[in-house]
């Protein structure tokens, strides 16, 4: 009987014990806590997600995503009294008046249309809710991405000149509601490896009094083909922090021509859930560090697990199966500003290339079609995937290919998981032995997914030892631990990498550092072409 009731005493106190981690862990990870509340008013349970916000504002004093999901809830109630008392009160407190019109608007809309709030909005005249967000640059031409709390029309006027004389100007497009109110402008006739200045007019008028600015300047890129030195920024890991949010301020600082966001660059895991994955964009969409970073920093973004699904899982090979990939899809395209998605409505997906001077990138989907890994000869890419970049490969004349991954390529990187390329060692051999079998120099590997910054060889028997530049650390808390195989590894604070590369010297190189959240460069190293070349291979 006492042993009994020892055990049980124990047993108590374990359970205790590890819901009391698992309350700290949620604590640490601030990506999760409204995200997954937000969820549950999704499902209905909005007395629970009242209950969830409240415990934690007793914790956590003013924290502005509580407030805002209290209004969200009591919304969702009905009550517009208390929708509209944690309204204002998060608008008090800081809160961008735009997170109210852009929603989720299926969440939000018993707020939004009550006399109450209406009357209220008369004091926060805002039409632009997100961006302009910069992308699809080249060397003549650009693409810039918004968004819009009614469909109004939108133009960009573009000007070498800082007097904005003479002036290029984009095609008045108007912002549509089928795309969550979004619009993509298009400026053509720039000229190459030139600065310009511009400004956005919403419904006829120039946007002014923003957070972030009213004007905006952005970097035409080097022409194809072209030898040239410029350098570019990458990582993953982007997780909504508060307190990280100015590392988009700490690589604006380095004026990179674009940057490559790797997965997990919002953290969703709502497959099922659109009102979710629409949260998690706009609370990250409304930052000014943000929206000043990418409103002059041309912008690439695919896709990892956390983005596309849950943690380690896939989509699998059909186009249409699970249910949810087409939508997923449809909303990731909605917030980015690639050049495509794959093969578009026919071929869903977010893998794409692209060229700055003379370096091809090529951006992998690593979700949307892979196999199970357990299953016989899984693909992570799948074969239409495959072969666009086989052919692309063969095709490119580019001193440097950079390779971008979701997932890392070396097979120490995260040690007994199947989620990385080691889950996919056929297809992994099946890409190598492809650039080897055509003699494909200079390619360069890219990946994120481990909360660090690493580098790693991967040495291939008589050709040239393929190199790996890791990096997803952006704005997350959660750390990964280093790996003793790698060349070296970075985890004490965020990070991203910063890739410069220099093609008018004689043996043209690219030089990778790590650069930490506080502006610090923690390490450097750099590759020559010739080192990535069959012709020396032995």
């Amino acid at each position: 009987m006492n042993r009994g009731k020892v055990f049980c005493a124990s047993l108590f106190v374990c359970i205790t014990l590890f819901f009391s981690v698992l309350d700290i862990y949620a604590a640490e990870q601030y990506k999760q806590v409204s995200r997954n509340t937000i969820s549950r008013i999704v499902d209905g349970k909005h007395d629970s997600a009242v209950k969830q916000f409240e415990n934690y504002l007793k914790k956590h004093p003013g924290d502005l995503e509580s407030l805002y999901g209290l209004a969200v809830a009591y919304a969702q109630k009905k009550d517009i009294g208390k929708a509209m008392a944690y309204a204002r009160q998060a608008i008090d407190a800081g809160l961008p008046f735009g997170r109210f019109l852009a929603g989720p608007r299926s969440l939000l809309k018993p707020l939004t249309d009550s006399t109450e709030f209406q009357e209220f909005s008369k004091k926060h005249a805002v039409e632009l809710l997100h961006g302009p967000m910069l992308g699809c640059v080249t060397g003549s031409s650009a693409k810039f991405w918004v968004r819009t709390a009614n469909e109004v029309p939108v133009q960009i006027i573009v000007s070498a000149s800082k007097a904005m004389r003479p002036v290029i100007k984009s095609t008045i497009v108007k912002t549509d509601a089928s795309k969550d109110f979004t619009a993509v402008l298009s400026v053509y006739g720039l000229r190459q490896n030139t600065q310009y200045d511009y400004y956005l007019l919403v419904d006829g008028e120039m946007v002014s009094r923003q957070p972030y600015g009213s004007r905006w300047s952005f970097h035409t890129f080097p022409a194809s083909g072209t030898k040239t030195k410029f350098q570019i920024g990458f990582g993953g890991g982007a997780g909504y922090t508060p307190q990280h949010e100015r590392m988009w301020k700490t690589i604006a600082a380095h004026k990179p021509l674009a940057f490559l966001l790797l997965g997990d660059n919002v953290y969703i895991d709502n497959p099922t859930r659109t009102a979710v994955q629409q949260y998690c964009y706009y609370r990250r969409q409304s930052r000014p560090e943000f929206r000043r970073f990418t409103a002059s920093t041309a912008v690439y973004a695919i896709w990892d697990d956390h983005d596309f699904t849950t943690n380690d899982k896939w989509g699998g090979p059909e186009i249409d199966k699970p249910e949810w990939k087409i939508p997923v899809w449809r909303t990731f395209r909605n917030n980015w500003n690639n050049p495509y998605y794959a093969g578009g409505e026919n071929q869903p997906g977010c893998w794409f290339d692209f060229t700055i001077g003379n370096v091809d990138f090529f951006m992998l989907d690593g979700r949307y079609y892979r196999m199970k890994p357990k299953s016989k000869n899984p693909s992570m890419l799948g074969d239409v995937q495959k072969k666009w970049l086989f052919k692309k490969l063969k095709s490119s004349t580019a001193t440097f290919k950079v390779l971008a991954s979701p997932v890392p390529w070396a097979f120490g990187a995260k040690p007994g998981s199947l989620d990385p390329w080691q889950g996919y060692k056929q297809e992994r051999e099946e890409i190598f032995s492809f650039l080897e079998a055509n003699k494909i120099d200079g390619v360069i590997l890219l990946s994120a997914d481990r909360h660090r910054s690493d580098i790693w060889k991967i040495e291939r028997p008589n050709r040239y030892a393929l190199y790996e530049f890791e990096s997803s650390k952006l704005t997350n808390i959660h750390t990964h631990k280093l790996m003793p195989g790698a060349l070296f590894g970075y985890n004490k604070k965020c990070s991203f990498g910063l890739l410069s590369f220099d093609t008018t010297i004689p043996d043209p190189q690219v030089t990778y550092r790590i650069i930490s959240i506080d502006n610090e460069v923690i390490y450097t190293f750099s590759l020559k072409s010739s080192q990535l070349t069959h012709k020396k291979a032995k």
